[in-house]
């Protein structure tokens, strides 16, 4: 296929609602306390499929819990027919108090839960684009994306708004959460920014312009 005639930025979401939500959100200070969310936390949100990989998202979170020195905990959005074998690894894991489940939020709900999350991870073994990435980067969220996910290469700048890992690497991922957990807070909230800037260009009015170009092509 000659580079003429592909066009990009069809994987995209509406910006704007994440980004206001987000951005009210953190301007009310009582509203995170309020949903019982934790002070800092990872976030994830998917589907509970086993190509999400949350057994090995499990593992790692453990793993990072163990050497890190003030633990961040992580909040899993989502529901899904592994429901049950989600919760038995959390309880394998003893990971019952760091672990929160608060189930399937509808979208206008969503950028309460990323607006006070410290950073965002999609592990999946494949993924053909995976849209919560352009939601937390849109919410000013750094994140870890697994390499087989096909945004991540055109999202993620390797240590500018956050990592990529291979999700079959557990030993990876742990040490990338306690990297990013290990930064300033000043760095986490400039990465947040250099997300917002990167997911700026991928909007529907980019999927709207190169869909006509496509057409016209």
């Amino acid at each position: 296929m000659p580079g003429s005639r592909i066009f990009s930025g069809y994987d995209v979401v509406d910006n704007r609602h994440f980004t206001r939500g987000a951005g009210e959100a953190r301007r009310n200070p009582s509203l995170r306390p309020s949903m019982g969310l934790p002070p800092t936390y990872f976030l994830a949100s998917c589907r509970f499929e086993a190509v999400k990989n949350i057994p090995r998202l499990f593992e790692a979170y453990a793993r990072y819990r163990q050497v890190a020195s003030a633990p961040w905990s992580l909040v899993l959005l989502g529901d899904g027919r592994m429901a049950p074998q989600v919760r038995a690894e959390i309880a394998r894991l003893r990971l019952q108090d760091s672990v929160l489940l608060p189930g399937f939020r509808q979208y206008e709900d969503l950028p309460g839960y990323y607006a006070p999350a410290s950073c965002f991870v999609l592990a999946s073994t494949s993924e053909t684009w995976g849209l919560v990435v352009n939601e937390a980067m849109a919410a000013g969220l750094p994140v870890l994306v697994s390499n087989r996910c096909g945004c991540a290469p055109d999202l993620v700048d390797e240590g500018g708004n956050g990592f990529t890992f291979d999700p079959y690497n557990v030993e990876e991922l742990a040490a990338l959460m306690l990297r990013i957990s290990a930064l300033p807070e000043e760095q986490r909230l400039a990465m947040g920014q250099r997300s917002r800037q990167i997911i700026s260009r991928w909007t529907p009015e980019t999927f709207a312009e190169n869909l006509m170009k496509a057409v016209e092509a």
